[in-house]
């Protein structure tokens, strides 16, 4: 049933809690996963002289969480590989999980960025709006 699956980890302890449901769905489906850290280097620093710099330590910090995470599956005896893209959160996920064909979307919760987003955060709302496929949002 879910073949192929996206694990959108932001780096943080609510995407660690996830892993754990993603570990067991994909053991027991025998399914492939797909580890996504989207990033957003702040462009209110583009000017600076330091901007490239940040730009490349953002990258080094996002391939290092899917290299992290990445490993740790393999370890547990599931396939997987990582990207880290460049871009809006919740935009990354969703055009990655078209583009990848997969069969579901397993996330974490966020700390919320306004009050409409309180119970699941601004990027796990849009992501369980806009998605092709079934979205476990683990809080």
């Amino acid at each position: 049933m879910f073949s192929k699956i996206l694990f959108a980890h932001d780096g943080g302890m609510l995407a660690e809690r996830a892993m754990v449901f993603l570990e067991h769905i994909a053991r027991t489906e025998d399914a492939q996963v797909i580890v996504l850290h989207a990033y957003q280097v702040p462009e209110r620093y583009i000017a600076t002289e330091g901007y490239e710099a940040l730009r490349e330590q953002y990258e080094i910090i996002a391939q290092e969480i899917v290299d992290d995470v990445v490993e740790h599956l393999q370890e547990q005896d599931v396939a997987a590989y990582g990207l880290a893209l460049p871009g809006n959160s919740a935009r990354i996920i969703l055009e990655t999980a078209e583009q990848q064909d997969v069969s579901m979307i397993v996330m974490g919760t966020r700390g919320p960025s306004s009050m409409a987003d309180v119970v699941l955060g601004d990027v796990s709302l849009e992501v369980l709006r806009r998605a092709h496929c079934p979205v476990l949002v683990v809080p």
